[in-house]
């Protein structure tokens, strides 16, 4: 067991940025009261004891208690002076507040891309450390190279921040991947299918992992660092170098039965339509992802499909034409929008969301949700007339992703700390 941590003066710190989800307590049922604290405090950043017991609804001696439990385990500390509401400072006693101990544990976020790999080191309270960054192989390769990839990154990012070890480590990759079993059914990524990655991670890195499709760490970061905090139900529809979805319910992450649904990028749109990279046609991601763009940008410019230009830079130069006026180009996206409002009602007819996420860097592409895409999208929600679903569109970089990994391992570590 840890010391117990004294007393921390308000005047040497500032006060901590709270992280992860602020919901109501009806959705908080399923676990235990300390664990409820402990993440309220984290939430909150900075809570005083009577606070807690109010958004709990529980009583002030079971805080009392509980806290004093989270503060010999060093998970919390007591901090002076905190900005309370001035009802212990109206009786004489200095205001105190309880906040996590940050430095107490570390967490490695990964995301593994097409293009590039990124990572990030986390403290227990979610500040982003340190980061690192590696271009990544092309196309799929055997698990071993991946975990060559893997394992590089994580200690190009060990050295920037050394001397701290991490609890937990995520990992978010394209593809089907099995949350629970911690393997990989399908990647683009990797040659063969059903591989045993997390097992494989653990054994390269020394530490526990945890594997996850990528767009459900995208749902991660927006649940725990941005606009779906304080959120019950929503969903993230991510355009990059494919299509993914995550989705929120009940305040939290919805998985499905083996952590393999929510593949939006990979519902048929078209029967025998354009050839998606899973190998099968007609995949809305055929039609919406950097590699669909791409082959039709090379026939609308002219350009010789087998040239050396990457995805991204053939993307670059059509949106450039696009806004020039080019007429081809303009019908690119144009096409391109029409697929995303049709995979947007289905979602919105699927789930009745109260809010949807666009996201990703191909955001920056604002042919995609421009007015009348998204007007179409609400044309094709049953019934006609219904309020109009909330989008949002966040043009998000690489770390972002990362720091969902970062809150998967989070959680994990959290659940070490606690015994669950």
């Amino acid at each position: 067991m840890n010391e117990p941590v004294h007393l921390v003066a308000e005047e040497v710190r500032d006060a901590p940025q709270g992280v992860g989800p602020v919901m109501p307590v009806p959705l908080r049922g399923s676990t235990s009261l300390r664990r409820q604290i402990f993440d309220h405090v984290r939430a909150h950043g900075r809570a005083a004891r009577a606070d807690v017991a109010r958004a709990l609804g529980i009583s002030a001696a079971s805080v009392t208690s509980l806290t004093a439990d989270l503060i010999g385990l060093g998970l919390l500390r007591e901090v002076e002076g905190a900005s309370l509401d001035g009802r212990e400072a109206a009786r004489g006693r200095p205001p105190v507040a309880l906040e996590i101990v940050p430095e107490g544990r570390h967490v490695i976020g990964v995301k593994l891309g097409d293009e590039r790999h990124t990572a990030i080191l986390s403290d227990f309270g979610g500040r982003m450390l340190a980061e690192a960054g590696r271009p990544a192989a092309p196309g799929r390769r055997p698990m071993e190279e991946l975990l060559d990839e893997v394992e590089a990154l994580v200690a190009d990012l060990r050295a920037r921040a050394p001397g701290r070890k991490a609890q937990a480590v995520g990992i978010g990759m394209p593809g089907l991947v099995e949350h629970g079993r911690g393997l990989v059914a399908w990647s683009p990524l990797l040659e063969g299918t059903d591989l045993a990655f997390q097992a494989a991670c653990e054994a390269r890195l020394g530490a526990p992992v945890q594997i996850d499709n990528d767009s459900n760490l995208l749902t991660l970061a927006e649940l725990w660092f941005g606009a779906g905090r304080a959120l019950s139900d929503f969903a993230v529809v991510t355009i990059e170098h494919g299509v993914g979805m995550g989705l929120v319910q009940g305040g939290r992450l919805f998985r499905g039965a083996r952590g393999m649904g929510l593949e939006l990028g990979h519902m048929k749109v078209r029967l025998d339509g354009s050839l998606c990279r899973c190998g099968q046609r007609g995949c809305l991601e055929a039609y919406l992802a950097d590699y669909a763009l791409a082959r039709e940008a090379a026939t609308a410019l002219g350009r010789d499909p087998r040239q050396s230009q990457s995805p991204r830079a053939m993307l670059e130069t059509l949106f450039g034409e696009a806004k020039a006026g080019h007429d081809p180009a303009r019908e690119i996206f144009a096409r391109a929008g029409r697929y995303l409002a049709m995979g947007l009602a289905n979602l919105v007819q699927l789930f009745d969301p109260g809010l949807v996420i666009l996201s990703g860097e191909r955001m920056r592409y604002d042919f995609l949700y421009a007015d009348e895409v998204l007007a179409e999208m609400q044309r094709l929600v049953l019934p006609a007339g219904r309020p109009p679903v909330r989008v949002e569109v966040h043009a998000w970089g690489d770390l972002v992703w990362a720091q969902g990994a970062a809150a998967l391992a989070l959680v994990a570590a959290t659940d070490q700390a606690l015994g669950a």
